[in-house]
């Protein structure tokens, strides 16, 4: 299994922190993603086992073998859950796929989810930068995996079987998770907190983080819900966070990254309300936007297309919740 080779691909954009390896798991963490652009990994409780998010449509034949290889070590044969973060392209294209693996495995996610999946616009959108991580992608993928075929993106069978809710407990045995709702990316983001040992599986409401020195935040939904899930993230009191689309952060490292997150919403909020005050428009404060945070290197993570469509939901989002405050 080729899990750690797709790094070569992002190398400048990410690395890890100095004594903590990204994909340095515990034994009970196992990282089966392939392709670029989506993680995903298997949690292994002593009676049961869940899969975290499902990764890219485009890839999922490989995801899917990578699960079965891991599953094989194990002595198991099947899934007990899924996990979903939230209901983005990244995060659960190849569910649809996985499905059709394992059939019975229990879905679970957050109540909008539900309606997002049955949503004939969301699932439009999922299939249409699906295709557009795809175009991104190919290339180096079909470098990784020689004998490996894309397959046709689709977002239909997609459902949610379970539906969670704040301090619900999903139980593997000796591992329990406990969920976070955690609105602000969507508002179906949901973080996971693996019990005994405080591991917390942050959403993306708090940030995707980089490298020790970039962290981009993703308030797609609402800036105000994102900094509250900030804040209900600290206060859980974890002794280790586990960032979406980066991997592990040492341990202790959990006060100081969601302080981080905070200040660097703060001040994305702050200059999209500094421009739409000086007059600018929409489409002007996003070229703005675009100046400040695309790059080349942010496109070895993230798709052009999704990245844009992202920062128009932010900058409507602000201008919007600031025009409801001024009246």
């Amino acid at each position: 299994m080729k899990t750690q080779d797709n790094d070569k691909f992002s190398a400048s954009i990410y690395h890890s922190f100095p004594g903590q390896e990204r994909f340095d798991f515990p034994e009970y963490l196992e990282r089966v993603t392939s392709g670029f652009g989506g993680e995903t990994f298997l949690i292994f409780g002593s009676e049961k086992t869940a899969l975290y998010d499902c990764g890219m449509a485009y890839c999922s034949m490989e995801t899917i073998k990578n699960i079965k290889e891991e599953l094989k070590k194990r002595g198991r044969d099947k899934l007990d859950f899924i996990l979903i973060s939230h209901t983005h392209y990244d995060h659960i294209g190849a569910l649809p796929y996985i499905l059709k693996e394992w059939p019975e495995v229990e879905v679970c996610g957050a109540e909008k989810a539900v309606q997002v999946f049955k949503s004939d616009g969301a699932k439009r959108t999922m299939e249409r930068l699906g295709k557009a991580a795809w175009e991104v992608f190919s290339h180096e993928y079909k470098n990784l995996y020689e004998n490996s075929h894309p397959v046709e993106i689709t977002a239909e069978g997609m459902r949610i079987d379970r539906v969670l809710k704040d301090d619900d407990i999903i139980d593997l045995g000796d591992i329990k998770i406990r969920v976070l709702e955690c609105k602000g990316h969507t508002d179906c983001s949901l973080a996971y907190a693996l019990e005994p040992m405080r591991l917390l599986l942050t959403c993306e409401s708090t940030g995707v983080l980089r490298n020790p020195q970039v962290l981009h935040t993703a308030f797609v939904k609402n800036y105000w819900e994102s900094i509250e899930s900030a804040k209900k993230c600290k206060a859980y009191g974890a002794n280790q966070l586990m960032v979406q689309h980066f991997g592990l952060t040492p341990k202790g490292y959990v006060d100081e990254f969601f302080d981080w997150y905070m200040r660097t919403a703060k001040a994305e909020k702050d200059m999209i309300l500094t421009l739409y005050r000086a007059g600018l428009s929409k489409d002007e404060i996003m070229e703005k936007y675009i100046e400040a945070f695309w790059s080349l290197e942010r496109g070895k993570a993230q798709p052009y297309a999704a990245f844009v469509e992202n920062g128009r939901h932010i900058i409507n989002n602000i201008i919007n919740l600031h025009k409801e405050y001024e009246h």
